[in-house]
């Protein structure tokens, strides 16, 4: 049965018969929280606060930024599966302990149920987001 995800201030499952007009399906965090384990709920909280931004340039380049828990702004890649994060590095790459970082799962997450935000900046903001020299 899947499960809604409520946009309060703070987030809340809620069964699917309770569906309102903010509120959105996502997949069963059960299933979730299996398969990515703890940070498949801290991904859910993540989408349900929208937190997920694709980045988009008049030349086709996407990047997407995540506003993690802490506030900081992490520039994720799904081109290449990256996302700059300390979870990141030490739990999927050196550890090798994780399929993804919370970031990343709420990138797809997002992309799944077609509720990421958007914005359009031009090829030299892109240019400078991906040289990690802009901040936006």
């Amino acid at each position: 049965k899947p499960l809604v995800l409520g946009s309060s201030s703070h987030p809340d499952i809620y069964p699917a018969e309770q569906v309102s007009s903010d509120s959105f399906v996502c997949p069963d965090q059960y299933q979730l929280k299996f398969i990515f384990g703890s940070s498949a709920l801290q991904a859910l909280d993540l989408v349900d606060q929208r937190s997920v931004t694709c980045v988009s340039s008049p030349s086709g380049r996407k990047a997407f930024q995540v506003a993690g828990g802490s506030g900081r702004l992490y520039t994720c890649f799904l081109s290449c599966h990256y996302c700059p994060c300390p979870a990141f590095a030490y739990t999927v790459l050196r550890r090798n302990g994780g399929l993804l970082c919370k970031h990343l799962l709420a990138v797809y997450l997002c992309q799944a149920m077609a509720v990421t935000q958007q914005d359009s900046v031009s090829d030299q903001q892109m240019s400078a987001l991906l040289s990690g020299t802009s901040a936006r």
